[in-house]
């Protein structure tokens, strides 16, 4: 396949241990699974492409396989906004897929990802066929409006520390992202394109976030011990000099 196919025409069914890791798979009943399952589609997303782009019409519903990818949009100052880093188990844009929409945001890798996708067609066939799947739908969207007023609360924060905590914290939604565990790779570049800040002042809030206790930085990412902590507001950190890197 030439390297500038596009996403499209780089798609391949998924393995059956990319299906075993959606998350709503096992809500459906035998019948809708194999429908499911037979609708479904996986393609490589390469550093810096993108999944969506804002005011194209919905074709799919989209999931995050392996990798990591941002949703923002552009205010008309020209000012970007990310309203939610999409970690792997990660579904995205059932809102869109709802209403059969264009799109309100962009989606971009920020690392070499692997997506999934079901086509809206399907999506819908599913919502009018799977009590189970109608119930999942529910739970993401109602999780989902919760993340987006939390996304305009993060970009009026001041305090970088606080930044990215919030950040940090979205990322494990057990909801959003079920797939996540206590530990996230994730390098401070790719959590500076998140937060919206310096890779520096991101460095430099990590360490004093790790001086509270709230996380311990480990080799290629990071380990939350304090998930609460992290969602929290009010508490004081004083940054510590970083001397470390992800």
């Amino acid at each position: 396949m030439s390297p500038h196919a596009s996403l499209y025409q780089r798609r391949r069914a998924p393995h059956a241990a990319e299906v075993a890791d959606i998350p709503w798979i096992p809500v459906l009943q035998p019948a809708e699974r194999d429908y499911a399952v037979r609708q479904l589609m996986v393609t490589e997303a390469e550093p810096g492409e993108y999944v969506c782009r804002v005011g194209k019409p919905v074709t799919y519903w989209f999931g995050v396989i392996e990798g990591l990818l941002k949703m923002s949009a552009e205010n008309s100052e020209g000012r970007t906004m990310t309203f939610a880093g999409l970690p792997r188990t990660g579904w995205f844009g059932e809102g869109t897929a709802l209403k059969r929409e264009i799109y309100r945001y962009d989606i971009q890798a920020l690392r070499k990802s692997s997506v999934c996708g079901i086509p809206v067609d399907a999506f819908h066939w599913l919502l009018d066929h799977s009590l189970g799947f109608n119930r999942f739908v529910m739970h993401q969207l109602n999780e989902r409006l919760a993340q987006f007023i939390s996304a305009r609360e993060i970009d009026r924060l001041n305090r970088p520390e606080e930044r990215v905590a919030r950040t940090l914290a979205a990322l494990f939604n057990p909801v959003l992202c079920p797939g996540v565990s206590d530990v996230l790779r994730i390098t401070q570049q790719e959590l500076a394109y998140l937060v919206g800040l310096s890779r520096q002042r991101v460095n430099e809030a990590l360490a004093a976030l790790q001086h509270q206790g709230f996380i311990r930085i480990e080799y290629g990412g990071l380990r939350v011990l304090d998930l609460q902590a992290l969602r929290g507001q009010g508490w004081l950190v004083k940054p510590q000099r970083a001397d470390f890197d992800l």
